[in-house]
């Protein structure tokens, strides 16, 4: 089978910034109590007319032009989030619209904070099973619209934003740009990050996710380091899921990627679920902190205490 690789990345996130200020005049909390506790200083948020196909498709139109494509090319949209409205028309149909897409298949992947890299590991498995030649993989979530805005433990850590890759298949015999994927659950323990009721609200027990994330991720990340014959040592850069700087720093530190630059978007951004990697992603690559071709491990995990990572060369 032939390969697949990401030839451009994008990200979008929406002009109004909420400061943990902004929050302490909200809720019971401060930025020193934010800050202490998760890292986060200002996170990201869409207004009402903003709708999540809407920063999607901002997202996608970039890394579609960063890699020289147009939306008649994509033959599959792949989008990965927790936050659709709507059953139908799916996220990925929306976005496809937006576009201007004549005809690709269209999926969503409901993996809440560890859907982006599903998506990537399926957009891989099409690409090399021959089911699409060309994939546009997105992340986007609105979390604003399902956080409970009186709830000061989870008010404070959600953000809005998206971000999009493009996959292709690599040129024959050239290297392999996406690792294979390890990706797994614990479904007994779905109870530890919801979004659920109606109207829907996200809620975490947020004590059994940090214990999860500390003991049971360094092992995982490493074994993805080895499905892609590499030690963490050789990583040029980590992007974990942004979800706690409490978390990310730590389990950086245990994985052993001394050499890494590791993204901390977090502070800036907050936890954005299926959005957080790819726009992490897309920012180290146009910020020049890693190369072309640099290995770089992405690793998603969170909802349904779900994960899955891989590591892929930067385009």
């Amino acid at each position: 089978m032939i390969g697949s690789r990401i030839a451009a990345v994008g990200h979008y996130q929406p002009a109004r910034v909420l400061t943990n200020e902004d929050l302490a005049g909200m809720v019971d909390t401060s930025d020193a109590w934010i800050t202490s506790r998760v890292g986060i200083r200002t996170r990201h948020v869409a207004g009402p007319d903003e709708p999540v196909d809407e920063l999607a498709a901002h997202a996608a139109a970039k890394a579609l032009a960063a890699a020289g494509r147009t939306p008649a090319e994509i033959d599959l949209v792949l989008v990965a989030t927790s936050t659709a409205i709507d059953r139908s028309p799916n996220m990925a149909a929306r976005v496809a619209a937006r576009l201007g897409m004549p005809g690709p298949a269209v999926m969503d992947i409901n993996v809440v904070c560890a859907g982006f890299t599903h998506a990537l590991a399926t957009a891989d498995h099409a690409v090399r099973a021959g089911g699409a030649s060309r994939v546009l993989v997105v992340g986007a979530d609105k979390m604003s619209d399902v956080a409970d805005w009186t709830d000061r433990s989870t008010c404070v850590l959600v953000g809005d934003g998206a971000g999009a890759a493009v996959v292709e298949a690599c040129e024959p015999g050239g290297e392999r740009g996406i690792g294979p994927v390890l990706w797994g659950s614990v479904p007994e323990m779905g109870h530890a990050v919801r979004i659920e009721g109606t109207p829907p609200r996200f809620a975490q027990e947020g004590q059994s996710v940090y214990r999860w994330a500390a003991t049971q991720l360094p092992v995982v990340a490493r074994k993805a380091c080895e499905n892609a014959g590499l030690a963490p040592e050789d990583l040029a850069g980590v992007v974990l899921h942004q979800a706690n700087l409490r978390i990310i720093e730590p389990l950086a530190r245990r994985l052993g990627a001394v050499n890494a630059v590791v993204a901390r978007d977090v502070v800036e951004s907050g936890n954005t679920s299926a959005a957080s990697i790819p726009l992490a992603f897309s920012k180290l690559v146009e910020q020049g902190a890693v190369s072309a071709g640099d290995p770089v491990l992405l690793f998603g995990f969170g909802g349904n205490l779900s994960y899955a990572g891989q590591v892929v060369r930067c385009p």
